[in-house]
């Protein structure tokens, strides 16, 4: 098989292709980096250099494949954040049409069943729909909810304030690992036993705001260390000061705002996958935040 793979060696993208190339695959990696070149091909990979906001690249870098799997990358600092979703993910549907793929793997979100209130989300609804169109299509779109790797970003918080914290915490929040999502990304790569359109829930731990902190603090030696619920007003301000736009950080807001009230969720509880992930929170906090915090 000839897959594509999005996303260049990122989180998911790299263990994507190397388990595909493991299993005696051909795979051509899309990235953006002429630098990254080097570390695609040394894993047996070909490398496709250029953008993915580029339609004719696009198109070509997708010829022979006959599965791909697709994220829309981030872009801080543009404007309009939901039109660049949907011209890339135009994009991606113009290149499978034009060569004819019949099996695409889309790395989605919760709350991409909500269309409107899910703030950077909200995009990725009109991927999936879009998606659930493309005449003998195939399309599996994998929601994981919020990402480990996105507490990073209460670092400087701890340090600073000696407290985490956002707008949403209160109560239960599922969480994912990046790796949890590759191995369910390759699994469905691998079997493309999926027909029509269908989704598919990931998740690896659910913990409360309260829960995350002290089991982040505990691996750091700071056991004591409170999660704190912010107002909308006070989450959007501290986006702003760590450099969003106001559209992104407002966006965040209203992304943060509907967990907190149980919008974002409320498909995935009603749709729980039946195995979790393997990443447990509390190996995340020993094995990737400790070190980062100690660095």
């Amino acid at each position: 098989m000839n897959y594509v793979i999005t996303g260049s060696l990122g989180h998911t993208g790299k263990p994507i292709t190397e388990g595909l190339i493991k299993a005696g695959h051909q795979v051509t990696v899309i990235t953006s980096k002429p630098e990254t070149a080097e570390a695609i091909e040394a894993l047996g990979a070909r490398a496709a250099v250029g953008s993915v906001e580029d339609a004719a690249f696009v198109t070509e870098a997708f010829a022979g494949a006959q599965a791909v799997y697709l994220l829309v990358p981030g872009k801080w600092g543009v404007t309009g954040w939901r039109n660049f979703q949907n011209q890339i993910i135009d994009n991606y549907i113009a290149a499978i049409e034009a060569n004819d793929i019949r099996f695409a793997v889309l790395l989605s979100s919760i709350g991409a069943d909500l269309g409107d209130g899910a703030g950077p989300v909200d995009g990725l609804y009109d991927a999936e729909q879009k998606l659930a169109k493309v005449p003998g299509l195939n399309s599996k779109f994998l929601r994981p909810s919020y990402f480990m790797y996105n507490l990073f970003g209460m670092l400087g918080m701890v340090k600073g304030m000696g407290i985490m914290g956002s707008n949403f915490g209160g109560d239960t929040l599922v969480l994912t690992h990046t790796n949890d999502i590759a191995d369910v990304a390759l699994t469905e790569l691998l079997n493309l036993d999926f027909t029509g359109q269908q989704v598919r829930y990931i998740a690896s731990d659910e913990r409360t705001g309260a829960e995350i902190a002290q089991v982040l603090g505990q691996a750091i030696g700071k056991p004591e260390i409170p999660w704190v619920v912010f107002s909308d007003e006070q989450t959007k301000q501290g986006l702003v000061q760590a450099g969003l736009n106001d559209e992104m950080a407002s966006a965040y807001t209203t992304m943060g705002k509907s967990l907190r009230e149980g919008k974002m969720q409320a498909d995935f509880f009603a749709n729980r996958p039946a195995v979790y992930g393997k990443v447990k929170l509390e190996a995340f906090a020993e094995n990737e935040f400790a070190p980062a915090f100690n660095a």
